[in-house]
């Protein structure tokens, strides 16, 4: 899989860009603030409908713009599909594949993949465990598109059972409330979550040892990387996959806890409060790895999603944002040489010596709002 060609219409910094791409490494070269990172941004945006530096779709619109268009080419297994975007701020996005209307944006999910990896991935091993359960929802969302709308129904759900709590807790500070209709949501909760939740035990179990052996290589060989999942369902949690046994698991932790969700006005069980959980060795990662482990692991995370996507079917454009300059000199060599042979890796770097040399198979140079092909 690669993308062969991208149009931008007032994505970001580019109020238009067309640039034609080609299989093999790819360098994007250029000083910072002239739109490199939003190049690929567009690209990650196609393939997730969403961004790795924002939440909400207004900062990618240009400014002064009401709209953005991103279309990018896709070359998969001898076939072209166009894919189209359009960005509307504070009304839907609509989407077109191969010049026709799909009735929702999310339809594109699965026509092209990605893995990016950015300076911002070390929240990934020293952030906050939301970090980590996006990482592990969007990998699963890569895999398997359908589950975007398991993951959508299931922060709807999330939603209006805390809105239904906060209620709960102010009629029964004045003597009243029915609980009748928390238990319904309950039961959403439960149907919704197991299904989130079986997905992401099984992508643990699938990633671990893809991990484990990006890390060895690109640490060389110094320590050993695990991956574990802590569920909010504490010593309940059950030791199986099978999603009526989580469901059930879920409900009763739900019940049990019901009256200090009601006291404290949140959902305190369920896969929105999960952790991946990373160790080197004996010790977290977060707290205790050096700066140098803690960019092997992040590094380790892309490369074993990488692996775990290829491997299912369609191998995944790499994306590299900007990342060497933030490595010694030994993970740089590392890194460049597992990923030169993939079938497409865009790099981007502020100065040509930040690029290793096996990566720079084409180049552009990007400023003053243009994209040239150097070589």
């Amino acid at each position: 899989m690669h993308v062969s060609a991208l149009s931008l219409t007032d994505f970001r910094s580019w109020a238009q860009l067309d640039v034609e791409l080609t299989p093999g490494p790819t360098a994007l070269v250029g000083s910072n603030g002239q739109g490199k990172t939003n190049i690929v941004e567009a690209l990650l945006y196609v393939a997730t409908l969403g961004s790795h530096r924002v939440s909400v779709d207004a900062p990618l619109v240009r400014q002064g713009a009401e709209r953005a268009i991103v279309r990018a080419r896709v070359e998969r297994d001898e076939r072209t599909t166009l894919v189209e975007l359009e960005l509307n701020p504070g009304k839907a996005n609509r989407a077109r594949i191969n010049r026709g209307a799909v009735p929702r944006a999310r339809e594109v999910l699965g026509l092209l993949r990605t893995v990016l990896f950015a300076p911002e991935d070390l929240t990934l091993v020293r952030g906050d465990p939301s970090a980590r359960r996006t990482f592990l929802d969007d990998l699963l969302v890569a895999r398997v598109p359908r589950l975007a709308g398991v993951r959508s129904d299931y922060e709807r759900v999330l939603k209006q059972r805390n809105a239904l709590l906060k209620t709960a807790f102010l009629a029964k500070r004045s003597g009243g409330g029915d609980m009748r209709t928390l238990d319904v949501w309950d039961a959403h909760l439960a149907k919704t979550g197991s299904e989130l939740l079986a997905a992401r035990l099984g992508l643990v179990d699938d990633l671990q040892p893809l991990v484990e052996v990006a890390y060895r290589e690109v640490s060389k060989g110094q320590g050993d990387v695990a991956l574990g999942y802590r569920s909010s369902l504490g010593e309940g949690m059950p030791q199986s996959q099978d999603r009526e046994v989580l469901a059930a698991a879920l409900l009763s932790e739900l019940a049990r806890v019901r009256q200090n969700e009601v006291e404290r006005g949140v959902s305190l069980v369920g896969p929105h409060r999960d952790e991946l959980v990373l160790t080197l060795g004996s010790m977290p990662v977060k707290g205790y790895a050096s700066h140098g482990e803690s960019w092997s692991v992040a590094l380790a995370l892309r490369l074993g999603s990488y692996e775990l996507l290829k491997s299912d079917g369609g191998e995944p454009v790499l994306v590299l944002d900007d990342v060497f300059a933030e490595l010694d000199t030994g993970r740089r060599e590392r890194l460049a040489s597992l990923v030169q042979g993939a079938e497409q890796v865009l790099v981007t770097a502020a100065v040509p010596g930040d690029v290793p040399e096996q990566l720079m198979g084409g180049r552009y140079d990007v400023h003053d709002g243009a994209v040239v092909r150097v070589r």
